[in-house]
């Protein structure tokens, strides 16, 4: 018997699988505090939850017998994956389940934005007949901007079609092609500002996408317009977007998610411009007993069949195999996430992989999907994992090769991971070096020796002397800290780059004084997520059986 514990409100039609399954029993205690759910939760083999409780390091250490945590939904903020995968716990979403309650919320947002409807109801609920006050807007041939073409933002430019709206798209991995099948225009950002009588946003919160919505973007928007949040909470500054409300340039706003919830803010909650939810975008009955449903369908098939789908931290893998890629597999998600940012953050078209060396010999599937990872969840946030990487990409249109080559490159073992979005190419060279760790040894063409860091300064240069010390100089001016530096050159004389680890990141204001240095071509900073935490791999095989 296996003894699962549901600590939040989910759905029982959506648990019935697992309630009337023999080999279950399920207990509910919505109310627990953190201390209580810590005493009993070493009682238990999974645990779904969805948005309310906190699953800690701390919670997770007193949990040596849970093997499955559950999230009734998608994103899976409130859970240290990275504590749980260290502690060889699985972690599953059920990632598809509220796109149909989040597209719908987000129309009836757009809809009460363009005729004020709950200020309607409020007033005329309070005994005034008030026609005059709330002229709206009709949706017929306005434009809308869609920033974010994933699975919601699809949904919802299809149905705003019905509307006879003209839908403008974007998304870093949103094709010339895609778009005319979809009836709908691709865009650039500042394009969806210029045209679009309405905004409506569907991109996961990550690095590039927070604060988006600025001061500067909002001015560079159509006097009028009106912006639809039901994504995540971030990606509109909230200060500016008020100061545009009060301006009068931006003419309303019907948010779901904020910075912080639950939302306190007075100049949020009192305007009478803004539209206000708590977060309801996946809150509909379907929706609560599809997540309960998939997820209650997949801890079934966990603990019976040992078949995984959803896992956000843990693709099926030998303990053989885990143990000799357990060094490469951090490495690879940091190279993912280098080349991309390298290829100037554009969405790529191809992905080639390249494993040279003793890593031929192994079964390499999870370091490929690792690589793959690390590149996408630039764009994609938490919503690309080792399971769903490869579907992904396909979703995307992107294509990827791998291959393995005999030859060693001079060392035992050797990835290259190459991007290309059709104009450029980005390329990084790596490997782990018995007793000093991961090294990057290739930027493009350029041979480098560098230890992979949080911040690294990416400079392109030409090939004179003081350049080193133009560049050192000015960081220390600014009181930021170099750990290494390392010069790569093809010719004498020529093109050159150099990389710098740093112990802080850059200020704009830095990255721009470097930039007018002469002979500076390029200078980008790059930052890693993951310098410490990120271990897929290390799930121990015993615990894996156990289930």
């Amino acid at each position: 018997m296996y003894k699962v514990l549901v600590t939040d409100g989910i759905s029982n039609t959506g648990l019935k699988s697992l309630i009337e399954h023999p080999h279950f029993i399920v207990e509910r205690q919505p109310t627990l505090s953190t201390e209580e759910l810590k005493k009993i939760i070493g009682d238990y083999d999974a645990l779904i939850v969805r948005s309310q409780t906190k699953v800690t390091e701390e919670l997770l250490q007193a949990a040596d017998r849970l093997r499955v945590i559950a999230r009734a939904g998608v994103g899976v903020d409130n859970i240290d994956v990275n504590a749980a995968t260290r502690k060889g716990i699985i972690v599953i979403n059920a990632p598809g389940a509220n796109t149909m309650a989040a597209t719908e919320h987000t129309l009836a947002m757009m809809l009460s934005l363009a005729r004020k409807i709950p200020q309607a109801h409020q007033k005329t609920a309070g005994g005034e007949w008030d026609r005059n006050s709330f002229k709206g807007v009709e949706l017929y041939k306005k434009t809308l901007g869609v920033i974010g073409m994933g699975k919601i933002g699809t949904e919802v430019a299809k149905r705003a079609k019905a509307f006879g709206m003209n839908i403008l798209g974007f998304d870093p991995y949103l094709t010339e092609d895609r778009a005319k099948k979809l009836g709908i225009t691709k865009a650039s950002l500042d394009l969806i500002a210029q045209e679009s009588d309405f905004i409506t946003i569907h991109t996961p919160l990550t690095n590039d996408t927070r604060g988006i919505i600025n001061d500067d973007y909002l001015r560079k928007t159509k006097k009028g317009v009106r912006f639809v949040n039901c994504a995540r909470g971030g990606i509109i500054d909230e200060k500016a977007l008020v100061r545009a409300i009060v301006a009068g340039h931006v003419a309303g706003a019907a948010l779901d998610v904020f910075e912080k919830e639950p939302v306190a803010d007075p100049e949020l909650l009192q305007n009478p411009n803004i539209i206000v939810t708590p977060h309801l975008g996946a809150s509909t009955v379907e929706a609560q007993e599809k997540v309960a449903e998939e997820v209650s369908a997949e801890i079934i098939e966990i603990f019976e069949t040992q078949s995984i789908k959803n896992a956000v931290n843990m693709p099926q893998m030998s303990g053989e195999t885990q143990a000799k890629l357990q060094p490469y597999l951090l490495l690879g998600d940091q190279m993912g996430q280098l080349v991309i940012q390298l290829l100037k953050k554009q969405a790529p078209a191809k992905i080639e992989i390249n494993y040279y060396g003793d890593l031929i010999d192994e079964d390499t599937e999870l370091l490929t999907r690792t690589l793959l990872k690390g590149v996408l969840s630039y764009h994609l946030s938490d919503s690309v994992n080792l399971i769903n990487a490869l579907h992904l990409l396909k979703e995307q249109g992107v294509s990827y090769n791998v291959q393995k080559n005999a030859t060693n490159k001079g060392f035992a073992n050797f990835m290259e991971l190459a991007v290309s979005n059709g104009f450029e190419t980005a390329k990084i060279g790596a490997t782990v070096l018995n007793g000093y760790g991961a090294r990057i040894l290739k930027i493009n063409e350029y041979r480098i020796d560098v230890k992979p860091e949080k911040y690294l300064l990416y400079i392109k240069h030409r090939d004179v002397p003081g350049m080193i010390g133009k560049v050192g100089s000015l960081l220390g001016d600014y009181q930021i800290n170099i750990g290494t530096m390392q010069v790569g050159r093809t010719t004498v004389g020529g093109e050159a780059i150099m990389v710098l680890t740093l112990d802080k990141a850059l200020k704009a204001n830095v990255h721009g004084e470097l930039t007018q240095i002469d002979g500076l071509e390029e200078a980008q900073l790059l930052e890693l997520t993951n310098v410490d935490s990120f271990e897929p791999g290390r799930i121990e095989q015993e615990k894996v059986k156990s289930i």
